[in-house]
């Protein structure tokens, strides 16, 4: 049960600063790239691709069979 509380909590932070991130990334929306640039920018930058890490640590917690 304690494992699946931390995989849940620490998939949160990892979706919430990934998140925050792909957020912050808009502005350069602003300053001139394209849709597929944007998208393409936060395909490549690790810190975006914690929120998919975050989100699949959360299904585990919330899925895993047993206990």
């Amino acid at each position: 049960m304690m494992i699946r509380i931390f995989l849940f909590l620490i998939g949160f932070g990892l979706a919430i600063i990934g998140f925050m991130y792909i957020i912050l990334y808009l502005n350069y929306l602003t300053i001139g790239y394209t849709a597929f640039e944007y998208f393409n920018l936060i395909f490549k930058r690790f810190e975006c691709l914690l929120a998919l890490i975050g989100i699949i640590l959360i299904g585990i917690a919330v899925f895993k069979k047993g206990d």
